[in-house]
């Protein structure tokens, strides 16, 4: 399934991260294992953000998804099912 895991940095964790590398291998890391088709960083609200849209095979992926941003950065995550065009298409389509 097609997911959007949008993650917010703590300010001082992410300081500290940027400081002693965590940061940048933690978001490289994350780029190679989940081959997300789209990665976007960008503040949101004031705080370091991340937008990695990826295909997620089973929900079990989530706390190694997740804890890793959680322990090292303080995030806070949100992931959520995404659709493309194509996908609105066809679900369109099938209410008809």
């Amino acid at each position: 399934m097609r997911v959007m895991l949008r993650a917010t940095v703590d300010t001082e964790a992410g300081n500290e991260g940027i400081k002693n590398g965590t940061l940048p291998k933690l978001m490289e890391s994350m780029i190679e294992r989940l081959k997300p088709e789209a990665a976007y960083f960008t503040p949101n609200e004031g705080s370091r953000s991340c937008i990695l849209v990826f295909d997620m095979q089973d929900a079990s992926q989530m706390p190694g998804i997740a804890e890793p941003l959680f322990q090292q950065l303080g995030a806070k995550i949100e992931i959520c099912p995404v659709m493309n065009a194509d996908d609105l298409r066809k679900g369109l389509a099938a209410l008809r």
